[in-house]
């Protein structure tokens, strides 16, 4: 089936009272990874590209520095990758842009094949993030792609998103903002961070989600809420990088209970990017750990000299440049580039499987209802 929009899936997670996980992706490998990971367990698939993330795709390897052509460019790369794995899956898939910076950032996530996006105004004054996301609600809708918003501050480091410290989301000014932009999903700050740096034994103010939920069902109204810097940045994972000449210190992230305890009070949709990030990066290590003759390689020899002497990284996309090729097309020149991204692949999977079984969305691809975003466009002209 062709991509979906985000909604019908969020419609089916409060419907069914659980969340979706919704998973960042930065190669072609990693998406076939997602799909067919979701694909095993019956679950619909919310696959994500940020903002850079697109200009990454788009070919800039200093992809901070990526331009709107370069986002441009990266939106059809994700689109396309995603596309193929997509299309024709039996669950449904939708493509979502993660921390949309601007306007015109969503504008070329939509015209690249994005299905939703979300704009981030955060930043802003109320009355000037309500004006910003509610301009990106009314070009989107008018093309049946889904539109998420944030209220409230999170704090750490994600691409270019970055605060010092974090605001909690008013839940009475959550309510304005929904009511008067009509966003399909809010991500709020209820104690998340961005990064893998979130402290030891975070506490979700549960509360805040509770309180928003009654307040908009008494209204009517409907709006997923959304938990950003949710990754749960495995120990274990952390322990075997180091253990392989790594050197990732103070990494700690959300308790999984912590997360699913969050999921009865109403938050629809979790945001994870750094688990996948360190189970690729540990699989990486240690097939050269494993296979010293690869160290040499003139395909991916680049990709282990990258890993030692860079030992704190553990974001692919600073290891990936030796291959960018297969990176951003899937085309794999050598049986030494496939045995990497079959490794690639066997990390996403690891950190995607056990995260669709925690937040309970297996099972529930035939609970989810097939809108187009045709359909979409005639349900929001309503």
């Amino acid at each position: 089936m062709p991509l979906v929009p985000l909604r019908p899936l969020m419609e089916a997670a409060e419907q069914y009272n659980y969340a979706q996980g919704a998973f960042n992706v930065n190669a072609v490998a990693q998406a076939k990874a997602v799909i067919e990971m979701h694909e095993t367990f019956r679950s619909p698939a919310i696959l994500q590209g940020a903002d850079l993330a697109n200009a990454f795709m788009g070919g800039r390897v200093d992809f901070a520095n990526g331009t709107l052509e370069d986002k441009k460019k990266g939106a059809r790369n994700i689109a396309a990758a995603v596309k193929k794995y997509g299309e024709h899956s039996p669950i449904p898939v939708v493509l979502h842009l993660d921390h949309g910076k601007d306007f015109d950032s969503c504008v070329a996530a939509i015209e690249g094949g994005y299905t939703s996006v979300m704009i981030d105004g955060s930043s802003l004054p109320l009355e000037q993030n309500i004006e910003l996301t509610r301009e990106v609600v009314k070009y989107a809708h008018a093309r049946g792609v889904s539109v998420e918003g944030e209220l409230g501050v999170l704090g750490g480091q994600e691409d270019h998103v970055f605060a010092a410290a974090s605001t909690y989301t008013t839940p009475l000014d959550a309510v304005k903002f929904i009511q008067d932009t009509g966003v399909d999903a809010l991500a709020i700050s209820y104690g998340t961070q961005h990064g893998a740096n979130k402290g030891k034994n975070a506490k979700l103010r549960r509360e805040i989600p509770i309180a928003i939920k009654e307040c908009i069902n008494r209204l009517g109204i409907f709006c997923a809420l959304v938990s950003h810097g949710s990754s749960t940045v495995p120990q274990y994972i952390v322990k075997e990088i180091n253990d392989l000449g790594g050197d990732i210190q103070n990494a700690y992230g959300i308790d999984v209970n912590e997360l699913m305890a969050a999921i009865p009070c109403g938050i629809r949709k979790i945001n994870v990017d750094t688990d996948i990030r360190l189970a690729v990066t540990r699989n990486m290590k240690e097939l050269f750990a494993q296979k010293p003759e690869l160290q040499k390689s003139p395909s991916i020899g680049g990709v282990y000299a990258l890993l030692e002497e860079k030992k704190s990284a553990f974001d692919p996309r600073v290891f990936f440049p030796p291959i960018m090729d297969t990176v951003l097309t899937g085309n794999v020149p050598d049986d030494d580039v496939a045995l990497l991204m079959s490794r690639v692949e066997a990390g996403v999977k690891e950190a995607v499987g056990s995260l669709i079984v925690g937040f309970g969305s297996y099972g529930r691809a035939p609970l989810v209802e097939q809108k187009s975003l045709e359909d979409m466009i005639a349900f929001y002209k309503k």
